[in-house]
C-alpha cells in the first residue's frame, strides 16, 4: 500500500499547503480520502484525476471535503475522455444535504458506506469508527487484502479509548494532531501527547501526525509526540508530497 500525502492542515489552506486529503494506492486501485481545500492541483502532480476509482470521506467539514466540488466540475468537463464514466463517492448519510451533494449529473455518484459493516473497495477492506467531533464523523482502517498491510486514520477527533482497539497493530497510524501538549478541554482535536500514547498503547508500527496547526511550531509538536511513543515506533510529520509506504 502506498500513501502520497496531498494535504495536511486542519482549518483552512496556509501558505501555499492544501488540507487533509490523502492518495491511497495498492494493485493499480487508486483511493482518494478526503478532499480538503487545494487537494486537487496537488492530486494532479501524481495522478491524473480520471484515474480515481473512487474518493472516501470522513465526515463533512470543510477541510476535508472543499475541493469535492472542483473535483466534480473536472470530471463533468473531461466526461467525454472516459466514455461517461462517474466516480463513486463514499460518504455518511447522517448529513442528507451533504452526502446528497456528492452526486453530480455526469461526474460523481454518492454512495453510502454503513460504519457497522466493512467497505470492500478493490483491494481494500475498509472498517469505520465514529469519532468524537461537533459532526458525525469516522476514523478508517484500511486493509489491503492483498498482503494485510493496514493504514489507520483517526480523522477528526478528540482522544477517546475506543481508538486503541480500533488502530491496534496498524502498520501505519495517521492521527489528527492539531494542539501541543498544552491543550486543555473542551477541544475536538488531539493533541501531540495524545497521538504519542495512542501510537503506544495501539503497538502500531508508525505514527505519522497530520491535521497540522498553521502557526505551531510543528518541531515541537514532533518531539511532545516521540517522547508519549515508545522509541520502537517510527514517528513523523505530516507534508506534502511525503510517500509513505506499508
Amino acid at each position: 500500500m502506498k500513501i502520497t500525502i496531498l494535504g495536511f492542515l486542519g482549518g483552512y489552506p496556509y501558505n501555499g499547503q492544501a488540507t487533509s486529503c490523502y492518495l491511497i494506492q495498492s494493485k493499480g486501485y487508486n483511493l482518494l480520502l478526503d478532499c480538503g481545500s487545494g487537494a486537487l492541483l496537488n492530486l494532479e502532480k501524481h495522478l491524473d484525476p480520471l484515474d480515481l476509482d473512487a474518493v472516501l470521506l470522513s465526515h463533512y467539514h470543510n477541510d476535508h471535503i472543499a475541493d469535492i466540488g472542483v473535483l466534480q466540475y473536472y470530471w463533468q468537463l473531461n466526461n467525454s475522455r472516459i466514455d461517461g464514466k462517474v466516480l463513486p463517492i463514499y460518504g455518511h448519510k447522517q448529513d442528507k444535504k451533504h452526502f446528497d451533494d456528492l452526486t453530480w449529473d455526469k461526474a460523481t455518484i454518492g454512495q453510502a458506506y454503513e460504519p457497522s459493516k466493512k467497505l470492500l473497495l478493490g483491494p481494500f477492506e475498509i472498517s469505520f469508527l465514529k469519532t468524537k467531533h461537533p459532526v458525525t464523523a469516522y476514523a478508517v482502517k484500511i486493509e489491503d487484502t492483498s498482503d494485510k498491510k493496514i493504514f489507520a486514520f483517526t480523522a477528526d477527533t478528540d482522544y477517546i479509548p475506543e481508538l486503541t482497539a480500533f488502530v491496534r497493530g496498524a502498520d501505519v497510524l495517521m492521527t489528527d494532531t492539531n494542539y501541543s501538549a498544552g491543550k486543555k478541554e473542551p477541544k475536538w482535536h488531539m493533541t501531540s501527547t495524545e497521538s504519542g500514547k495512542l501510537a503506544k498503547d495501539a503497538a502500531v508500527k508508525k505514527l505519522i501526525l497530520t491535521h497540522l496547526p498553521q502557526k505551531e511550531d510543528l518541531n515541537l509538536l514532533l518531539e511532545e509526540a516521540k517522547e508519549a511513543a515508545t522509541k520502537s515506533i517510527e514517528v513523523d510529520i505530516a507534508e506534502t508530497g511525503k510517500i509513505i509506504t506499508c
